[in-house]
């Protein structure tokens, strides 16, 4: 399946295939778009790394209204994107469970930040108008959820690529506090709609984060469980994919 894709540092590239979700300009990160409807599914079991990964394809092969996922991981985990190369990540795998994304991006540590993905099916995704356009609106819901306790900003410009690790990366959109990238996220589009994966590595988050990003997000939005044929089809998910040796190692 194919699906649009943006190079590490958020510009556009040739390849199919996903990739780093941030914005290219400030002229894509000054439109928002609107949703009218969401479900919020609070997983507050934590899984594997490969499960958690194949819940959100799951999501996204599923759902008909757009989503928003928050999870947890059993152990230290670390993620890296598809196009990532495993040799980056191969010393972690003593400490950290390892797995690869389907979306792209740079490499993520995971455990201690508050990780969410959003979901949204082709619909909606199609009203976003483009990629871009959804990551900066959800950066701007993280920005409001954050507003009571920090001056979180928005970064208006992509920073020079220093590091294979997405953190250390900024580009247009990213949540910044004091200077310091604490939001980031990557998605994949596919012809059922687009998934964004987010993570926030901040450890200072208000209390009732969670609740005030969901209605900084979409003012209806209501909860829902994970069903079990849900899970179900993610365990076979991440049996075919996320936790096999091919995926890791595919490059």
């Amino acid at each position: 399946m194919k699906a649009s894709s943006l190079d590490a540092e958020g510009r556009a590239s040739a390849r199919p295939g996903p990739a780093e979700a941030g914005p290219a300009n400030s002229q894509d990160a000054a439109t928002e778009f609107v949703l009218h409807e969401l479900n919020v599914y609070h997983d507050a079991v934590p899984h594997a790394a490969a499960l958690n990964m194949a819940i959100d394809e799951a999501l996204l092969e599923t759902v008909s209204e757009p989503s928003l996922r928050f999870y947890r991981w059993r152990q230290p985990a670390l993620s890296f994107g598809y196009f990532g190369a495993f040799a980056e990540v191969a010393a972690e795998a003593e400490r950290r469970e390892l797995v690869r994304r389907w979306t792209g991006g740079g490499i993520v540590p995971h455990g201690d930040d508050f990780t969410y993905s959003v979901i949204l099916p082709h619909r909606a995704a199609a009203e976003a108008k483009s990629a871009r356009v959804v990551y900066t609106t959800i950066h701007a819901a993280i920005q409001r959820a954050l507003a009571g306790t920090f001056a979180a900003k928005l970064a208006r410009h992509d920073a020079p690529k220093v590091s294979d690790a997405c953190f250390a990366n900024p580009v247009v959109a990213d949540v910044l506090l004091d200077g310091r990238k604490i939001a980031g996220a990557a998605q994949r589009r596919t012809r059922a709609g687009l998934l964004h994966q987010g993570s926030i590595q901040e450890q200072r988050l208000p209390a009732g984060f969670a609740a005030s990003f969901a209605a900084a997000l979409c003012a209806a939005h209501q909860p829902k469980p994970l069903s079990h044929e849900l899970l179900q089809r993610a365990h076979e998910i991440a049996q075919a994919r996320y936790a096999t040796h091919e995926w890791l190692h595919r490059r």
